[in-house]
This record gives C-alpha cells, structure tokens and sequence, in this order.
C-alpha cells in the first residue's frame, strides 16, 4: 500500500513537474510587441512634449534617438513577413524619417508635430500592410 501511495505520488509530482516545464518553455518574451509599445511610448512622449510646450531640441531629441535606435530592430524581430521585400522598404522608410529629425532636430512645438506626422505616415503605412 505504501508503494503504491508512492508511486502515485510520484507520477503527480512528475506531471505537474512537466506541466511547469512546457510552460516555461513557451512562455517567450513577446518582444514584437514590446519594440512597438516602446516606439509609441516615444511618439506620446513627444505629444506629451508638445500639449506641455516643451518643445526645445533637449526635450525632444532623446525621444527620436531612442525610437531610431529601437527601428534598427524591426528587421531581425519581424521578418519573414511573406513580404520581406516590401517590409525592408517600410522599415527603412521610418529609420530615413527618424534619420532627418536627428539630422536637423525639431526646435519648436509646430516643427514636432510635423516630424510627428512623417513619422507616424510611416508606421501607419506599415502596420496598414502587415499588422493584422
């Protein structure tokens, strides 16, 4: 009987052993989700900036840098799309936009909203192809 109890004891433990195990495994970070809800905590950063008049290049800047550094990863975190060709274009569309406000920073609230704008025609023109 106490062999028994045991073995049973066993199989249970070895079970929920397993269980936590596969789910561990497929509890990946999500982290195609995770570039873009960093790449939108930048772009309301800069709406922040702009409803707060706090539009000088110090304030602005390191939000365009970081959203520029995160868009050299949306290759490798993405693709294969089905459409790579087509993705790469997109991509490097949004890091050209991202590439021109650095090059001359946005110095006033009306030249942040436009660079906004260019930069969000960008992602919207890629998530209207490939998000779903």
């Amino acid at each position: 009987m106490r062999y028994a109890i045991l073995i049973v004891l066993a199989l249970a433990v070895g079970i929920i052993g397993t269980v936590m195990a596969m789910n561990a495994i497929h509890n990946k970070p999500n982290v195609p989700r995770s570039a873009m809800e960093m790449i939108d905590f930048h772009m309301d950063g800069l709406e922040k900036n702009v409803d707060d008049n706090r539009c000088t290049v110090t304030d602005n800047l390191p939000h365009l840098q970081t959203m520029r550094a995160l868009s050299n990863d949306l290759e490798p975190v993405f693709m294969p799309t089905g459409n790579d060709a087509d993705f790469k274009l997109k991509a490097s569309g949004l890091r050209a936009a991202l590439d021109a406000a650095i090059a001359t920073p946005p110095a006033d609230c009306a030249a942040i909203k436009a660079t906004m704008q260019r930069v969000g025609h960008e992602c919207k023109s890629c998530h209207n192809e490939f998000r779903h």
